[in-house]
């Protein structure tokens, strides 16, 4: 007999896995409303991309028009605007597509969890943290509690180097011993490199694991820390050796964030990954005062693998992106 030649139609995740998607989904809403956190909802089509040199906007175009428009990376924008305009602590769950990302841990499209917590401090925020993720794993959450760790102690403990005072030429020996075999990289790259191949992966294995002070370079979009400049007011979360969460002590200087999102479009040019406009309107919203806030993102497909016992995201998913 001829063999079949229809695709496969059906779900990358089991029934139970999906049952078990929805029961964390409400578990997440239930957190939320119990501390009086507002579900808010905002557009995934989006008019500027973003800057970040690690993050690769999708450009999108409707039909019979010529205009570029994009899909998110994340809601934080919008979120902040809202937070200039007065809603208050405020939290998302939504999809959101990354370009260029597909492996193990990497699906283009995935749900995000995003929130804001207005005068907290980024340890008040790791503590939320800890307390929904502790939810969401249930029985494999880790049994020691939450491990407070600095990028600096991280990287002399699993690369011995200090990443603030290492050479280039010693980061460079440390990435290619890592097995990094391209071309001449910068300094922020290597240290990037080093944490997904040598720190990161050895990290969360009897705790949950909150990596914090990451170097200025890599502020993104917090504050710098006024005790130790060098630094920004950031934390990652790692369980099992893969990355949930990332937060900041928001940066609410519209002057500065411009600058650092100019400065991310000129590594953009020399990197050939193109450059548009500027969200505006997230500048401009900062500019009229973004309350004092930390933030965070949860990666709650992730988090749902790790949650049923699954090494892929693809367990996590209905429809991966070969399915979809």
């Amino acid at each position: 007999m001829r063999a079949s030649t229809a695709p496969d139609w059906r779900a990358s995740a089991s029934l139970a896995t999906l049952q078990r998607r929805a029961q964390l989904l409400a578990a997440t809403r239930q957190f939320f409303a119990a501390r009086a956190v507002l579900e808010v909802d905002t557009p995934m089509v989006i008019n500027a991309p973003v800057s970040d040199v690690h993050l690769h906007s999708a450009r999108v175009t409707f039909a019979n028009d010529t205009d570029a428009f994009y899909l998110h990376t994340s809601p934080e924008y919008a979120m902040k605007r809202l937070l200039a305009d007065g809603t208050g602590d405020i939290y998302q769950i939504c999809h959101v597509v990354r370009a260029r990302e597909r492996g193990r841990l990497h699906n283009p499209e995935f749900t995000l969890v995003e929130w804001y917590r207005l005068g907290w401090d980024l340890n008040a925020l790791i503590e939320e943290v800890d307390a929904l993720v502790r939810v969401l794993l249930g029985p494999r959450a880790p049994a020691r509690p939450l491990q407070r760790i600095s990028y600096q102690q991280a990287f002399l403990e699993h690369v011995a180097l200090d990443p603030f005072t290492a050479t280039h030429a010693e980061l460079t020996a440390a990435a290619r011993a890592a097995g990094f075999a391209g071309a001449a990289a910068e300094r922020d790259e290597l240290l990037e490199l080093l944490m997904s191949l040598r720190v990161g992966p050895k990290l969360g294995r009897t705790a949950l694991t909150f990596v914090h002070g990451y170097p200025a370079s890599q502020a993104a979009l917090a504050r710098l820390d006024p005790a130790d400049p060098r630094t920004a007011l950031r934390f990652e979360l790692y369980c099992e050796g893969v990355e949930l969460a990332n937060g900041f002590h928001e940066l609410g200087d519209a002057a500065e964030q411009r600058a650092r999102f100019e400065r991310d479009l000129t590594a953009r040019r020399r990197l050939g990954l193109g450059a548009t406009a500027l969200d505006e309107r997230l500048l401009a919203a900062l500019a009229a005062g973004l309350p004092e806030c930390c933030g965070v993102a949860l990666g709650f497909d992730r988090t749902v693998m790790l949650a049923i016992g699954a090494d892929s995201i693809d367990a996590a998913l209905a429809f991966p992106l070969e399915r979809a």
